[in-house]
């Protein structure tokens, strides 16, 4: 083919580019190598990385810290279902994401051919669009519209499958991308406002909960002058950590814990709950309204999903900080739930303070927490994996911007923060980054240290080691009074760090872990941090809990 005629591949390429791409994460295979030759030669930066779903799980971090839709890349069948579960999770989280994979060309799609699965339906229950390119001049539209559906709240992830005969046919001559347009948002309706503060006025002692769309509109400064204007406690989801910053006077930190936590009771005893940004997939609206009873205000881009424990009384469907300014000046009331919060605020305090002197050895959750926190900047970023671990941090890491502290919780994956962490890295590069994994999930991506080291993107992989899978233990003592099939053996996590180049810490003592994690965060380079955990804290926990249910007024 001559090399002035541009192909299909260049045309996608030239969209992504129109739409401001400046990474796509990915693997390429035989069917797509026109569209990675294309990416070599344009201002992308083709990031190689050693499991497509690592990729997925790259693409899916930039975009939740951008706003913009990070892009994976994979080739047909393995190499795209292998993409799916960070499709997945991105779309459960309310993260833009676009994935592109290969495809059988057009002239075998109709018939059973090598590698051929429907990919399209496959993604479909799982993302906003799946579709496929299947003629020349589709790239500029499609990839337009993808963009669109991915970062239009409430965002989430794209699919788009590209046959191998369409990708490296010569491209229309006429066909560009399209400009690229941007919503704007919106006013809220005077009469919704009105409505809403005849509630707030009714109310004798209401309380916010914010979630993971305030912080993807930029509504924490919003939400501060809200919370201060009316005197309302706020707390948050675990996905909208530090959208209320915890040392606010007014916070009640954040809710999600599988038992009846501290911030619980903030919200048993109110009688009227205002969501800002909250969806019902980050936290399960029983756990705040369990009879059904309390007048419920729905801020957010959109309307609320429909559950009989989130009865909405009235929706703002609108620009997020502009509805909270909006409800606040038609409102002069304030409301004085000083003894409630100060308990709460009270209870959380003397826990952390407990964590920070255990002394125990393997190491308390607490003091794990306690150390991570003492060992990053206010605006560094960690990223939290699913398991045990995920309970003590979300409950306890002290969170002051939005962004700041990640985690899944909408599809809840397990080991997606360490190749997240790449992502995160990408988006903001001033910022230092700590993974903050069990070892069962470390174990599930740990390739990508090489991708790290290679593209020479430093970060710092703190291991809570137990030699199981820890949560599900927890789980079954719960329920079961033992666990069953949730123990397993480790490398030594050390040599197995340095085989890639890295450098490895092995924590013996308590006293260990600060140095070690301060160290390693100065440090340019990919480091490996295995510190073993005493998880018999979380029975413990539970029982404390259990106590303080009962005898809490």
């Amino acid at each position: 083919m001559p090399e002035s005629q541009p192909l299909v591949a260049d045309l996608i390429v030239e969209s992504l580019e129109r739409e401001g791409v400046t990474h796509v994460f990915g693997i390429p295979g035989e069917e797509n190598i026109h569209l990675v030759d294309a990416l070599s030669r344009s201002s992308i930066r083709f990031i190689l990385v050693r499991h497509e779903q690592g990729a997925s799980f790259m693409a899916e971090t930039y975009g939740r810290l951008t706003g913009q839709a990070g892009v994976c890349l994979a080739t047909l069948g393995p190499g795209a279902i292998n993409l799916l579960l960070g499709v997945a999770d991105a779309t459960t989280n309310s993260t833009p994401l676009i994935a592109l994979s290969a495809q059988v060309g057009m002239n075998r799609s109709f018939k059973e051919s090598h590698q051929g699965v429907d990919l399209v339906s496959m993604f479909a229950p799982v993302t906003k669009w799946s579709a496929l390119i299947a003629t020349r001049e589709a790239p500029p539209e499609m990839i337009r519209k993808a963009f669109k559906l991915a970062q239009t709240e409430r965002p989430g992830a794209v699919y788009l499958a590209v046959p191998e005969d369409i990708e490296s046919a010569v491209a229309p001559e006429d066909a560009r991308p399209l400009h690229v347009n941007v919503p704007r948002p919106d006013e809220p309706a005077p009469s919704q406002v009105a409505r809403a503060a005849g509630i707030l006025k009714a109310a004798s002692n209401p309380i916010v909960l914010a979630g993971h769309g305030a912080a993807r509109a930029g509504a924490g400064p919003a939400l501060i002058r809200f919370a201060e204007s009316l005197g309302v406690s706020v707390a948050t989801t675990f996905h909208g950590k530090g959208v209320f910053p915890d040392d606010h006077p007014q916070a009640l930190g954040a809710i999600g814990f599988m038992r009846h936590d501290y911030v619980n009771f903030g919200f048993d005893q109110a009688d009227a709950i205002v969501t800002v940004g909250y969806e019902l997939q980050e936290f399960d609206p029983v756990r705040i309204n369990p009879r059904g009873d309390k007048e419920i205000i729905h801020i957010h881009r959109f309307p609320a999903e429909v559950d009989r424990h989130y009865n909405v009384a009235v929706g703002l469907q609108a620009d997020i900080g502009h509805s909270l300014d909006a409800l606040a000046t038609a409102l002069d009331c304030h409301f004085e739930n000083q003894t409630t919060k100060l308990q709460i605020r009270g209870l959380l305090a003397k826990e952390l303070a407990q964590g920070t002197s255990d002394n125990r050895f393997p190491m308390a959750p607490a003091r794990v927490v306690a150390d991570t926190r003492a060992a990053l900047r206010r605006d560094d970023i960690v990223l939290v994996d699913t398991g045990a671990l995920k309970m003590w941090m979300a409950r306890l890491y002290r969170t002051y911007a939005p962004n700041t502290c990640l985690i899944s919780n909408g599809l809840s994956t397990m080991a997606w923060t360490l190749p997240g962490a790449i992502g995160a890295k990408i988006a903001r590069p001033d910022a230092r980054v700590l993974v903050a994994t069990g070892d069962g999930g470390f174990l599930m991506n740990s390739q990508e240290i090489e991708t790290a080291l290679r593209e020479r993107i430093p970060m710092v992989i703190l291991v809570w080691v137990d030699d199981a899978y820890g949560l599900i233990s927890w789980k079954m003592d719960l329920e079961l009074g033992h666990h069953v099939d949730t123990t397993f053996g480790n490398p030594d996590f050390v040599a197995y760090a340095e085989s890639f180049g890295a450098t490895g810490y092995q924590i013996t003592s308590p006293d260990q872990l600060l140095p070690a994690l301060q160290t390693a965060l100065a440090d340019d380079t990919v480091s490996v941090i295995a510190c073993p955990v005493d998880y018999s804290a979380n029975l413990e926990l539970i029982r404390s809990l259990g106590e303080l249910d009962e005898s809490f007024s």
